[in-house]
């Protein structure tokens, strides 16, 4: 629904600009008592007040840019817009004979004279309304008094001039607008002077706008971490049509046992939206449903439920909670392709032999999905040391080690009692794959 009131003031303040130099901003007019008080009569956010007068009636008269209109001030807040003049500001009143007023304006410069009777017809066009999307144009409701027509165009241009449809008059007892459907529409009111005087108080024309489906612009994955929820607050007036979404990043904590994904999406006619989370593994043609009804646009999931393996995630969003049943659009987005492996590599076939003074070691690290990434030895109980595989390179699902360790040499000779013990070696071997899933094995030497 469009709403659109002649009569109301715009309000907003800021610093008077010089004439003549084209400045964007606002103007206040405030009426200063005798004892010096001061009172605000009139505001704008747009319209920049180049000069004041006074009409034979004792009213007081704007002049304004940069769109040249000339505004009588009744009363606090009580003004009418009486002109706009065809240059770009008025900035100067004064007397003319019979009673009239001369405006002077500039951009360009003219003189214009104000008569002292009311015009026979005044027209009041409203500004150019933006629906954002095409729309089906209904009913209006006007509130106002007197001889008073109006009229409606449409358009899917900003600038009425472009090839927007004639100026179709409506029925003031609410009938349907004659106009085609469109983004944009803008109202016209004709008044003609007569008993009562006319006036109009406010125009409302409804619209429908086309629904039109939803986007999902990108999809982010977070392997690792877990999202927190972000607290809902109730009450908040809904965002501006067409206006864009800014959600927060949800907070997130380090989890290695979960997946985080986050999305971004929008909806042109500003619909509220629901989602669903899909997801298919390597090889596979079917979806599989993973989570739905998801109003937040992000959820992380615990990645032991997947099996290991490549997969790729697919979001739905749908604006059915906007709409009747079967009216709904929906709109779907791929994720890039991501791994899981939650399960640790195994370690097969370790020996531990003494030759000489070392302690000769082999065993054998496999995964079923991912690379071994690195393995790591400690003996009786010591740091924890890095160890190459056979062939240096880490890049196979199986790797194959062997290597050397010094045995260490006591600092005295133990007592007789002690000195099989002293002879016994834990070695600890550990391998990670690529996810660091770790697997840990060991074997003892005894002493003779």
């Amino acid at each position: 629904m469009m709403g659109m009131n002649p009569n109301q003031p715009i309000g907003a303040v800021t610093p008077f600009p010089a004439p003549g130099l084209g400045a964007t901003g606002g103007s206040e007019i405030y009426r200063i008592a005798p004892d010096g008080a001061p009172a605000r009569l009139w505001s704008s956010r747009e319209d920049l007040v180049y000069a004041l007068g006074f009409d034979q009636q004792g009213r007081l008269l704007a002049g304004s840019g940069n769109h040249g209109h000339i505004f009588a001030i009744n009363g606090i807040d009580d003004f009418a817009d009486l002109l706009k003049a065809s240059a770009t500001q008025i900035t100067a009143f004064a007397p003319a004979p019979g009673g009239g007023l001369y405006a002077s304006g500039s951009n360009l410069g003219k003189i214009f004279l104000l008569g002292p009777a009311l015009e026979s017809e005044g027209t009041y066009e409203s500004d150019v309304f933006d629906a954002h999307v095409f729309s089906r144009f209904g009913r209006s409701t006007t509130r106002s008094s007197g001889n008073v027509e109006l009229f409606t165009r449409s358009g899917n241009v900003d600038n009425p001039d472009r090839n927007w449809s004639p100026w179709t008059r409506a029925d003031l007892s609410g009938a349907e607008l004659k106009i085609p459907p469109a983004r944009f529409v803008q109202w016209k009111s004709v008044l003609h002077a007569g008993s009562p005087a006319p006036r109009v108080d406010s125009v409302l024309l409804y619209y429908l706008p086309k629904n039109v489906a939803p986007a999902i612009d990108d999809i982010t994955l977070q392997p690792g971490y877990r999202y927190q929820p972000i607290p809902h607050v109730t009450g908040n007036e809904p965002p501006n049509p067409g206006q864009p979404h800014f959600d927060p990043p949800p907070p997130s904590v380090r989890d290695r046992d979960q997946i985080g994904i986050r999305w971004s999406a929008h909806d042109d006619n500003d619909d509220q939206l629901v989602y669903s989370m899909y997801y298919r593994g390597d090889g596979e043609s079917r979806w599989l449903l993973l989570k739905d009804n998801l109003s937040d646009r992000y959820y992380s999931f615990d990645a032991s439920l997947l099996p290991d393996g490549g997969y790729t995630v697919k979001i739905v969003a749908s604006d059915a909670p906007s709409h009747s049943p079967g009216e709904a659009l929906y709109a779907e987005r791929e994720s890039a392709r991501f791994e899981v492996d939650t399960t640790p590599p195994v370690i097969e076939k370790l020996t531990a032999v003494l030759e000489a003074k070392q302690i000769h070691v082999r065993f054998q690290a496999a995964d079923s999905f991912s690379s071994i990434k690195r393995a790591e030895y400690s003996l009786d109980g010591g740091d924890w040391q890095f160890v190459e595989p056979t062939g240096q390179l880490s890049d196979s699902k199986t790797e194959d080690y062997d290597f050397r360790i010094p045995v260490p040499q006591p600092d005295a000779t133990p007592p007789p009692m002690a000195a099989t013990a002293a002879n016994d070696h834990v070695v600890v071997v550990r391998a990670y794959d690529r996810f660091d899933n770790q697997a840990n094995a060991k074997t003892v030497l005894r002493g003779k």
